[in-house]
């Protein structure tokens, strides 16, 4: 079974085949993605690592939590599940900007006397 492990602070020169070279050190990666920014392409400084087995992942854990990669010391762990968006207050957050959003320049015509006329 593959286990998913996340890789935070990052140089920013980093790629993902750096990332699979140096972790295959530990076992089979099954893939290695870093983070980037949807706007710049710029990475946002963690990925994940995909190992192929538990017993990898546990020797990747051991052997780069805490080591330096391209002069900065990394953090690597368990990754955790990813949340399901839509669960929670996520949506409400959501609508509440949506709803307040026309407000703001004023110029909407009264809104909440729209009802009263005749």
């Amino acid at each position: 079974m593959n286990k998913n492990l996340y890789v935070g602070n990052l140089s920013y020169k980093i790629t993902d085949d750096d990332l699979k070279s140096n972790f295959s050190e530990a076992g089979e990666v099954v893939s290695a993605t870093i983070i980037k920014d949807k706007f710049s392409g710029q990475s946002r400084g963690f990925g994940f690592v995909e190992m192929k087995t538990e017993e990898g992942a546990a020797e990747a854990i051991k052997k780069f939590n805490g080591g330096m990669l391209d002069g900065k010391a990394i953090t690597v762990n368990e990754a955790r599940p990813k949340k399901e968006f839509g669960s929670g207050g996520g949506g409400h957050r959501g609508g509440g900007n949506r709803g307040g959003g026309g407000f703001r320049g004023g110029n909407r015509g009264g809104g909440g006397n729209r009802g009263g006329r005749s």
